[in-house]
């Protein structure tokens, strides 16, 4: 497949190995954004039928497929990039699976196990709203699995992640990256909002506490992690349009790289149709 072409993203793409401070990116940052709002409105909605077409493509096709993880900090927008970057596209097709805390046979297997059967099929994209890269990150910071471990495990996630793509998926990891203030005025509103409310736990609150646990975890996690075939982007989160333009151009940018068909009738275009 050939690259896809980022050139105005290349800044937020996370290199492979060596150190990551994610003070160096700004979360309030505005990739992709001419600065005037209704061009950028314009460019999302072009993205949103864009997309709409290639997921058709790629659906019809039935060659290769795509994974879109997404990880970052509670309230960094994880569920409102699947609700609206998605909306334009069939349900055909595209698929959504968060992964808990593993349960029953789950905790049986190796933390993968239960991973590789959510993975998209070939003619699919799927999303993946927290990941198995919560296997290194919550589980790092929690403590409940020993720091060599987690860096085991990171070798693991690159061999699977090739696999992969070995066989045909397009990887494309969004981290997004939201300020603290940011996440505290988030989960103020769910707290104030009934039909939100739900959705705030009490671990969000101890997460919060743990706030610098978890960024030296993605410090150390996304570098490790981040490859050609399956690299890392930070994206920008306090502001949600501008969150959603970035994962949108991603998203077009690497199905355009497939060089997507439709596959061939098997009837002639003169076929005729009883009446």
């Amino acid at each position: 497949m050939a690259k896809p072409h980022l050139d105005g993203l290349s800044h937020w793409r996370v290199p492979e190995g060596g150190t990551l401070h994610l003070n160096d990116y700004a979360t309030d940052a505005r990739p992709g954004s001419t600065g005037d709002r209704t061009r950028d409105e314009a460019r999302l909605a072009e993205l949103s039928a864009r997309l709409g077409e290639l997921q058709a493509r790629l659906y019809a096709s039935k060659e290769r497929a795509l994974l879109l993880v997404l990880q970052g900090m509670d309230a960094a927008g994880k569920d409102g990039v699947v609700r609206r970057v998605f909306s334009s596209v069939s349900p055909l097709g595209v698929r959504a699976h968060a992964f808990g805390v593993p349960v029953g046979s789950e905790t049986q297997h190796d933390f993968l196990w239960r991973i590789h059967s959510q993975a998209p099929a070939r003619g699919e994209i799927t999303v993946f709203n927290r990941s198995h890269y919560e296997d290194v990150i919550a589980t790092r910071v929690r403590k409940l699995v020993p720091l060599a471990q987690v860096r085991r495990r990171h070798v693991h996630l690159r061999a699977f992640e090739e696999l992969l793509a070995d066989e045909g998926t397009a990887i494309i990891k969004c981290f997004l990256h939201i300020s603290r203030e940011e996440q505290g005025e988030r989960l103020r509103e769910r707290l104030r909002e009934p039909t939100k409310r739900w959705k705030l736990q009490a671990s969000d609150l101890s997460d919060r506490a743990l706030w610098k646990d978890y960024r030296a975890a993605y410090e150390e996690t996304l570098p490790a992690t981040s490859s050609d075939t399956a690299p890392w982007y930070v994206v920008p989160a306090d502001s949600r349009f501008s969150r959603d333009l970035m994962v949108s151009e991603l998203l077009v940018a690497h199905l355009e790289a497939m060089d997507l068909h439709y596959p061939p009738s098997a009837l002639p275009a003169s076929t005729h149709i009883p009446d």
